[in-house]
């Protein structure tokens, strides 16, 4: 079998046998452990890390790594918004979107066309709008008021279920599924994969690679900003600080999906599974006995570390060698 046909079986098939492991694993520890309701919240507790891996998913797949700004087009999208509640729900909901959007574009401008380090400058616009949002505002939580129908309506949105579903999980799946259907069903998906796969090849051959990865990033930042949005929701406050982490743990979860950082190769369908394995990890680890947080986070680690190392071995086993 090639390393192409194992990148997809580790990234599809492989992902789907460890949550099926996992959820054995967890059926062993709590007997309550398949109980609809502790299943329905260990995909809530990462439905939003799902809505942020699908847009980073992008990213990935166009061989431009991660978008490290996420953190704060998270946190920017749920300060805004709260901010604008007082003029209504809908106009503060479309605000936070547009910023995180805007944010992530302009990240895809940059590395699209002056082909700046993907890493180097999204760390940088982390830094440097991190640091604006902190002055603007004075780095204090700015709380929705929930004497208002607009601020109650804000705070009940990650708190809201559709037929006994959370709405999160809803839109997590939704985002996915747009995702999926971006990447296997249209022309940027199918530019999106040649940029990733061979991008001097790619924009010798007439593929607009710089606006095709200007859009991956606007897409990133888009879910972001969603993402954000929600999670200022549970809060019931714009933070700086909310969305911290989840640039490394929607990496990991692309990655565990079977999505190389090299590019051109995965599946949504292998994220979502990357997603579900962090959420029960999460869910089985403090269940075992002596595991605290830290070693929670070791876990994770370790976990990224073996599944890239493995998915680089794959690549050169199968001849691309390039990252």
């Amino acid at each position: 079998m090639t390393g192409g046909r194992w990148q997809q079986w580790l990234g599809v098939g492989g992902v789907y046998l460890f949550v099926v492991a996992l959820l054995l694993a967890g059926r062993a520890i709590s007997a309550d452990f398949w109980a609809r309701d502790n299943l329905l919240q260990t995909v809530q507790d990462v439905s939003i890390l799902g809505i942020v891996a699908s847009g980073l998913a992008f990213i990935t797949y166009s061989g431009h790594f991660v978008d490290l700004s996420i953190p704060v087009q998270m946190a920017v999208a749920g300060i805004v918004a709260a901010f604008l509640l007082p003029s209504g729900l809908w106009i503060a909901l479309l605000a936070g979107l547009v910023a995180g959007t805007l944010l992530g574009l302009l990240n895809g401008l940059v590395v699209g066309y002056l082909r700046l380090n993907p890493i180097l400058w999204t760390l940088a616009a982390l830094a440097l709008v991190d640091g604006i949002t902190r002055w603007a505002y004075g780095s204090t939580w700015k709380y929705a008021d929930e004497t208002t129908a607009a601020g109650q309506a804000f705070v009940g949105l990650y708190r809201a279920r559709v037929l006994g579903v959370p709405l999160t999980v809803v839109v997590f799946a939704g985002v996915a599924l747009a995702g999926w259907f971006l990447l296997r069903h249209t022309g940027f998906g199918r530019r999106l994969k040649l940029v990733g796969a061979a991008c001097e090849a790619a924009r010798t051959s007439g593929v607009p690679v710089a606006r095709t990865v200007a859009l991956a990033f606007a897409l990133s930042g888009c879910t972001a900003a969603l993402g954000g949005l929600l999670k200022t929701s549970l809060n019931k406050y714009g933070d700086v600080e909310i969305g911290l982490g989840y640039d490394f743990q929607a990496i990991t979860a692309v990655v565990i999906g079977g999505m190389p950082l090299a590019g051109g190769r995965g599946s949504m369908v292998g994220v979502v599974g990357g997603v579900l394995v962090i959420g029960l990890l999460g869910r089985i680890l403090p269940l075992v006995p002596g595991v605290t947080q830290d070693h929670q986070l070791m876990v994770r680690g370790l976990l990224f570390v073996v599944v890239v190392g493995w998915s680089q071995w794959l690549l050169r086993r199968g001849g691309r060698d390039d990252q």
